[in-house]
């Protein structure tokens, strides 16, 4: 049965390593959801966040390829009970829409942050769980938001090992 996993891994800058993740997806005709990149707590290491919805054992072996084609030092694999994440996201709505008593009701609702307040248009923050901001973005949509944008999943594995802890039993 498909759900929905976090795969996460940890690299060293090398280039082509984007096009090397893409081609490993797409010849198993596998999208993904999700695509971050940061750096990491090891020093000159990228940690790779990728969201896809797939089998496990498809997801398994996935694992294994990435940690064999591409030269990563660690792929791990998570659902979404064994991980912590979360999404920004900003909106701009028109500021007479804003100055309505609701908008300002469900922003506060969403723990949202203004970011930008000029005469014509006002943007908000807002950092959630992807559930919670869509469900903000369908009720925004009443209120003739000019656009928003996503983030992509941030997620650190809820084991109380990191990969500080493999990295230094090398």
């Amino acid at each position: 049965m498909k759900e929905q996993y976090t795969l996460t891994f940890y690299t060293e800058d090398q280039m082509g390593l984007i096009n090397k993740t893409a081609v490993i997806f797409s010849r198993r005709k596998i999208c993904f959801e999700s695509f971050n990149i940061s750096l990491c707590e090891i020093n000159g290491m990228y940690r790779f966040t990728i969201v896809v919805t797939e089998t496990r054992e498809t997801v398994r072996n996935l694992t294994l390829q990435i940690e064999k084609i591409i030269d990563v030092y660690k792929c791990y694999f998570s659902t979404n009970s064994e991980i912590v994440s979360v999404q920004t996201a900003l909106f701009k709505l028109p500021t007479d829409e804003v100055t309505r008593n609701n908008v300002q009701e469900l922003m506060q609702k969403h723990n949202a942050k203004y970011s930008v307040l000029e005469r014509d248009y006002t943007i908000f923050e807002i950092t959630a769980q992807e559930t919670e901001i869509d469900v903000l973005i369908e009720c925004l949509m009443e209120y003739k938001m000019i656009e928003f944008v996503k983030s992509p999943r941030i997620a650190l594995i809820k084991s109380e090992k990191g990969l500080r802890a493999d990295f230094e039993g090398l």
